[in-house]
């Protein structure tokens, strides 16, 4: 019996060559060089490095202006403060382009890029109600076949701070969002307690997972993480709970750090970092040392909390290497890590990598190796999603829908 298609000459890390057979949209053969199985059609990639595709591990799909007018940054009075920067974005979401728009312009950037993979976060509270979430879920639809998007109901304007967002929040869940979110519980809502009693209350009722945004800095969003890891322990979701940005484990003591670290480790709370600009961010190699799973996003891309921003997962890579003082062969392929099997890890995907029984999710890289590709960034990629071409050279190919 043939195969749908053989993928001839994949180059992978270490420099081994392989055909690629696949059927029904997962790899169902690796084989050498050697040995050619039938298939119904036939690609050879002229032995050109093949990666798993990308995990897009936190991104916002209804704030970016990516491909609408150029919205110039506008900085907060006193520092970085959340709840201005909320404000400035409610100004801004008033007068851009429709959010379906906005969200297909963002979506071909990423895939362009190679992120098969992808979790957003879409404001649900009381400013908003459900309905960027009904825009992005139509949105999500029209992009089976070319990405698959775990969507976190989001409250941005907080959870006690904007009436009627709790009953929201559930409401998202039966709706389509396959997380629920949170916003810093302290500094926002300034009950870290009745905060995640709704969070968790909603992810118990509907069992689903947890995503908590926290920009905390110091000790302050240091006690929130070990707070929001005793509560993942004790109601038995070890390895269903991520935290998003976790800026307070980018400045607090190496003892801190180790001792939270541990922490995390034992109940299974992953780490979301994107290696922000200018702001501490969770020192990678020390928190996957301790054992926890550390993943990335691009989070913002062009929107109201700052001007950059391209969708390319590799390319963060870089930046978290660059960063983090990776420089080792050993160091740069962690820096990669982040951006495939641990977001993996994190989103909890069925069928990722390449290895047989996966989903034939890949994407070639005109590179020798993962430490080359990671500083060389290079371009002129083919994705594959399920064995199928879905961009070239930066350039959707698929068909959406």
């Amino acid at each position: 019996m043939a195969f749908d298609t053989i993928f001839l000459n994949a180059r992978f890390d270490g420099g081994a060559r392989h055909h690629i057979a696949v059927a029904d949209g997962r790899i169902a053969a690796i084989t050498s060089v050697d040995e050619r199985p039938a298939a119904n059609e036939t690609i050879d990639l002229g032995n050109v490095l093949v990666v798993p595709g990308f995990v897009e591990g936190h991104i916002h799909l209804d704030t970016s202006f990516y491909g609408d007018a150029w919205r110039p940054h506008k900085p907060c009075t006193n520092g970085f403060d959340v709840h201005e920067r909320v404000a400035f974005q409610a100004q801004n979401m008033a007068v851009s382009a429709p959010m379906d728009v906005r969200a297909r312009n963002q979506l071909d950037l990423c895939i362009g890029h190679g992120t098969t993979q992808m979790r957003s976060h879409v404001m649900v509270d009381g400013s908003v109600g459900l309905k960027s979430l009904e825009t992005i879920l139509r949105v999500r639809e029209e992009y089976r076949g070319l990405i698959d998007i775990q969507l976190v109901a989001f409250p941005q304007s907080g959870i006690l701070m904007s009436p009627g967002t709790p009953q929201l929040l559930d409401e998202a869940i039966g709706l389509g969002a396959d997380l629920v979110g949170g916003l810093d519980p302290a500094s926002f809502d300034r009950d870290i307690e009745k905060h995640l009693d709704v969070v968790f209350g909603v992810a118990g009722k509907h069992g689903v997972d947890v995503d908590i945004h926290l920009h905390d800095m110091g000790t302050l969003g240091a006690f929130e993480i070990e707070q929001i890891a005793a509560r993942t322990r004790a109601l038995g979701m070890e390895g269903r709970v991520a935290v998003s940005h976790a800026y307070g484990l980018g400045d607090i003591s190496m003892d801190q750090l180790k001792k939270i670290a541990d922490t995390l480790a034992r109940s299974g709370v992953a780490i979301m970092t994107n290696a922000p600009g200018a702001r501490p961010f969770p020192p990678i190699l020390a928190l996957r040392n301790a054992g926890v799973t550390v993943f990335s996003g691009n989070d913002n891309i062009r929107d109201s909390w700052w001007p950059y921003g391209d969708g390319d997962m590799l390319r963060r890579a870089t930046t978290l290497g660059y960063r983090s003082g990776f420089n080792i062969d050993e160091e740069l392929r962690m820096a990669f890590d982040v951006v495939t099997v641990s977001g993996a890890r994190a989103l909890r995907l069925e069928g990722y990598g390449l290895c047989v029984g996966a989903k034939a999710d890949f994407v070639t890289l005109n590179a020798e190796h993962i430490p080359e590709a990671v500083v060389g960034v290079p371009q002129g990629r083919a994705v594959y999603k399920e064995g199928k071409l879905v961009a070239c050279g930066g350039k959707i190919v698929g068909k959406r829908g």
